[in-house]
């Protein structure tokens, strides 16, 4: 899939396509109904598939307080929508200058014209525009006159919410990584560079990998079990998100006790699949009643990553 970053940068005698629009954090189920009707659309008529999305979310510029934490790197988001069979995908950077752009100058200059929109597919929900006045209702009334069709893909249900980026961080920042999981459509990741603590876990006879995060976690605290993956291999782990009360320490850490694994992976990047939370945070009254239950939980994230557990 060809990348491009800013709309300087889209090539002028790229052909008429069909855009599908969004922010795109996590690449979860609705994302991928916006992203496969794009798709579908595109192959029918003969044009391009297009991604336009915004980096960074535009609440990080306009309203940083409010701003939420990512559910995936932009990065992985790309990776995902690749995945997804599209042609391209243009990365809008998102200024303050850029969110000063009316709703229809939008619709006129940058999907019609730059990027030669011939079919829009949106959310239901989705804005854009100064202040987010434009969204689908608009879009809608504006094809007719710049010669578009607007495709509104409507709320995607399951268990009888409605899936959106926002009920997965609720879900996510609840350690509920299994049913984020359901309305992902693939596991929630974490990525980082394994550093030297300070050998907790080799002192209980559990050595763990830990991990310095590459960007903010909306995982709450808590016992999980995941699947560990680095450039020459694989394992299941037992990971520990949090501050390790038992021990007095505030720092946040994400620290993974790698299943069947011996050996240095000092200076690797790791990267973590969330399958299941095993139990919350809690201190413990010595180091041999954590011992004792890091081993019952070595087991049981035994039990939830074998093979006939992932098939039930």
């Amino acid at each position: 899939m060809e990348i491009v970053r800013g709309l300087e940068s889209y090539p002028p005698d790229s052909p008429p396509s069909v855009v599908a629009l969004g922010a795109f954090d996590g690449i979860h189920l609705a994302h991928q109904k916006i992203l496969a009707t794009a798709l579908e659309r595109a192959r029918a008529l003969g044009l391009r598939a297009l991604a336009c999305t915004f980096d960074p979310h535009p609440l990080v510029v306009l309203q940083p307080d409010r701003a939420p934490i990512r559910i995936t790197e932009l990065s992985e988001s790309l990776a995902r929508i690749a995945e997804q069979g599209l042609d391209a995908a243009v990365v809008i950077p998102f200024t303050r200058e850029f969110s000063l752009i009316e709703a229809e100058p939008f619709v006129r200059d940058v999907l019609c014209g730059t990027l030669k929109a011939r079919v829009v597919v949106v959310g239901f929900n989705h804005t854009f525009g100064r202040g987010a006045r434009g969204n689908a209702r608009l879009l809608t009334e504006l094809a007719p006159q710049y010669g578009f069709a607007a495709h509104v893909v409507p709320p995607l249900l399951l268990d009888g919410v409605v899936v959106s980026s926002s009920e997965i961080r609720q879900v996510l920042a609840a350690g509920e990584v299994a049913r984020a999981r359901k309305f992902l459509g693939h596991p929630y990741t974490v990525r980082g560079r394994v550093l030297r603590g300070k050998g907790r876990g080799h002192q209980l006879g559990f050595p763990t990998a830990n991990l310095k995060p590459e960007r903010e976690l909306i995982l709450g605290p808590g016992v999980y079990a995941a699947r560990a993956t680095w450039e020459r291999g694989r394992a299941g782990a037992v990971v520990n998100v949090g501050i390790r009360p038992t021990f007095g320490e505030g720092e946040y850490w994400v620290e993974a006790y790698l299943l069947d694994f011996t050996g240095d992976l000092y200076d690797t990047t790791l990267t973590l699949e969330f399958v299941e939370r095993i139990r919350p945070e809690r201190k413990f009254p010595d180091v041999e009643a954590l011992r004792a239950q890091v081993a019952r939980d070595v087991a049981t994230a035994a039990r939830l990553l074998a093979p006939t557990a992932e098939r039930s």
